[in-house]
């Protein structure tokens, strides 16, 4: 049955968002209905307002309780908690190999602000409007969501820190775990330190990778680098990047992980490599800049450039170690997030925006 939920809608590209009534359809066969606890918010949130036809429902890092399954859903019961993660299609050829980050059909999935069948399942004023991003749209009360976007949650973690980690937290660690497959002693570059790369930091450190260098143009920032286990903090706007990184490591990085996004961000990154490096990219530059390097650097240093979606993890797996990683101090990710009530949403965005916040979270009402 349809159900009825408070939701943050998007109206403008660069407009803010207001909380107001959205009406929902009840899961189909393949989906799950999430009333919603709480929900991170990405800079993917905010980018994607200018890609998406508005008004808009956003919202993709949800976690909450299964209020009701279709009936072709076997894994997962009313009343479970669960994280909701990036979606999948299940039938290509990567999804066959139990690699859903390779998705073919990911970028529609994720962006395309439907069900891959075209539909939509939120309404506005009776009216579809763009939904199912990541097929969830969870900045709401309620959540219609793929069943294959879901995690079961075996654990009492508070809300807001389960919404932390099923996309830019999941894709910083993942980069160094799962596409790195990074190892002990050999040096690591994280280019922009917000949630991505901090977490990048932090696994680094779990893995014993020396020394780790930590670029980014916030102080802050990379204060909070340092204490989560970076050897060396450079600011972009104070000091010449290149030369401070060689002098770092004169023999390059072993691993780079460039998350700004940024034309410099991505020739810094291929400068500072070493012989047989790697360096993965987690976004791309905005629309119309373009990154101008020749195969020959990589060709000459034998080195590797990976283009990283979702931390090649597989979130059922993934987001249980992190967590289990959290527990035991290894993973502190909960020093990166600041909780927001729902209707404070657009505090939250400036705050992010700003470098004041690195992982805000939208805390649901209750009851």
């Amino acid at each position: 049955m349809p159900a009825t939920a408070t939701a943050a809608v998007v109206d403008r590209p660069d407009g803010p968002f207001r909380l107001g009534p959205v009406e929902l359809d009840g899961p189909r066969d393949d989906e799950v209905l999430v009333r919603v606890e709480a929900c991170g918010i990405c800079h993917t949130d905010l980018k994607v307002r200018e890609r998406l036809p508005l008004p808009a429902v956003l919202g993709h890092e949800g976690t909450g309780t299964v209020l009701e399954t279709g009936a072709g859903v076997t894994r997962f019961a009313r009343g479970e908690r669960v994280i909701l993660s990036y979606p999948s299609c299940g039938d290509c050829a990567p999804c066959r190999r139990a690699e859903p980050f390779r998705c073919e059909h990911i970028p529609a999935l994720k962006f395309g602000g439907a069900r891959a069948d075209g539909t939509k399942p939120v309404r506005v004023d009776g009216a579809p409007v763009s939904s199912a991003f990541f097929q969830q749209s969870s900045f709401a009360t309620l959540a219609v969501a793929h069943e294959r976007t879901l995690v079961p949650v075996r654990t009492d973690h508070p809300p807001e820190l389960l919404a932390a980690l099923p996309c830019g937290i999941q894709t910083g660690a993942g980069a160094v775990l799962n596409t790195f497959r990074a190892t002990g002693g050999h040096p690591l570059v994280v280019i922009g330190v917000g949630a991505v790369g901090l977490s990048a930091v932090m696994a680094g450190r779990i893995v014993g990778t020396r020394p780790i260098v930590a670029v980014d143009v916030v102080p802050s920032r990379l204060e909070l680098a340092r204490e989560l286990g970076a050897d060396h903090a450079v600011d972009a706007r104070a000091e010449d990047v290149v030369a401070r990184l060689r002098e770092a490591l004169p023999h390059g990085a072993r691993y780079v992980l460039e998350t700004s996004a940024t034309v410099a961000g991505l020739e810094t990154g291929i400068a500072c490599l070493g012989q047989g490096g790697a360096i993965g990219i987690v976004s791309a530059p905005p629309p119309g800049e373009t990154f101008p390097f020749t195969t020959r650097t990589l060709f000459e240093r034998v080195a590797t450039l990976h283009g990283i979606c979702q931390g090649s993890s597989v979130p059922r797996d993934f987001l249980p170690r992190l967590l289990a990683l959290h527990d035991q101090g290894r993973f502190p990710v909960d020093r990166l997030v600041t909780a927001y009530d729902f209707a404070d949403i657009n505090r939250a965005v400036a705050d992010m925006e700003r470098g004041v916040a690195v992982k805000p979270v939208l805390v649901m009402p209750t009851g």
